[in-house]
């Protein structure tokens, strides 16, 4: 291995120390990643990208593998990130059969070094779509430049602002309903749909266009295994997470053997929600780790997609 795959193995470590080891992008590594066929990846800012930084490299694509070479697997099978992002983009996938007119925004994890782009983005599109649902995959800038001491990512929140403007400025093209559209999204994806729940009011990058005068409010969230969320385990709220009665309903799950981020994320969430009045649900299970996404474990938590399914049936985004 060379030594510049050795460098570049810190930014993929954290997930994979989730599923079972070491990850290095080796020879794996390939061009941008690029959609199935049928897809349309469209770049999310029309000009310059808002506090745009050097990056070290064209963007790349590849199978993480472990110290042996051999590929890293979640529920049996190889998972791909995606490193170097400087030009953000938004996939729609179109529902499958009836549109519903619901949406959802998909914010995959990487701990805002990578993407886990498959197991957390296309496939989770792929259940949305299959549920009626149109899913908008989200490919944010990674790495960032992570700010503060709960290591934040502005410009993640930047580019998911953008994308939940722009995503109700063309609903009708998209047959979506404007006041249906959520936000979902894994690990440090979770954290985004939490900073984005709570960051709505001010866009925080300069407006660019008509998009950027729609709300950027998420009508309903969810977050599976959030970090970033609790400043420390004893209960507090990162202080840059300020949750009111706007909002949007959210639900969270995680798993209380997470080695990566603590279910404390979810739980001082939740807490934060209750206090407010805002309408919440959480689930804890006692075993199934981190960065399982939809691919199934073995562990009863796989099982989340129904729990969400029947929330979202709860809350009046989707019909029974």
């Amino acid at each position: 291995m060379n030594v510049e795959c050795r460098m570049r193995m810190a930014l993929i470590v954290l997930l994979a120390a989730a599923v079972g080891g070491p990850a290095l992008c080796a020879e794996q590594a390939a061009a941008a990643w690029q959609p199935s066929r049928g897809h349309e990846q469209i770049p999310i800012w029309s000009g310059t990208v808002p506090d745009a930084r050097p990056v070290d490299g064209p963007e790349v694509a590849g199978t993480v593998v472990d110290a042996d070479g051999h590929p890293n697997l979640i529920g049996g099978r190889p998972w791909t990130y995606v490193d170097h992002v400087s030009q953000p983009t938004m996939t729609i996938y179109a529902p499958q059969g009836r549109n519903s007119g619901v949406a959802m925004l998909v914010f995959p994890g990487g701990g805002y070094n990578v993407l886990a782009i498959d197991h957390e983005g296309s496939e989770v599109c792929d259940w949305l779509t299959s549920r009626r649902i149109t899913c908008v995959l989200l490919k944010y800038r990674v790495p960032c430049a992570k700010a503060g001491p709960y290591r934040d990512c502005p410009t993640a929140l930047q580019d998911a602002q953008r994308t939940m403007g722009l995503v109700r400025l063309r609903a009708a093209q998209w047959h979506i309903d404007p006041r249906k559209i959520g936000v979902l999204g894994f690990s440090a994806g979770g954290h985004m749909v939490a900073a984005l729940s709570t960051h709505f009011d001010n866009r925080v990058y300069p407006p660019v266009d008509a998009a950027d005068k729609e709300s950027c409010r998420p009508d309903f969230a969810i977050a599976l295994y959030p970090g970033h969320l609790a400043a420390d385990k004893d209960g507090a709220l990162n202080p840059d997470i300020t949750i009111t009665s706007r909002t949007p309903a959210t639900f969270l799950l995680q798993a209380a053997d997470d080695p990566v981020d603590s279910v404390e994320n979810s739980l001082v969430y939740y807490s934060a929600l209750q206090k407010a009045g805002v309408p919440a649900e959480i689930h804890v299970y006692a075993t199934g780790g981190h960065g399982f996404a939809l691919r199934p474990t073995g562990s009863p938590v796989s099982r989340w997609p129904q729990l969400v399914e029947t929330w979202l049936e709860t809350i009046g985004i989707v019909s029974k």
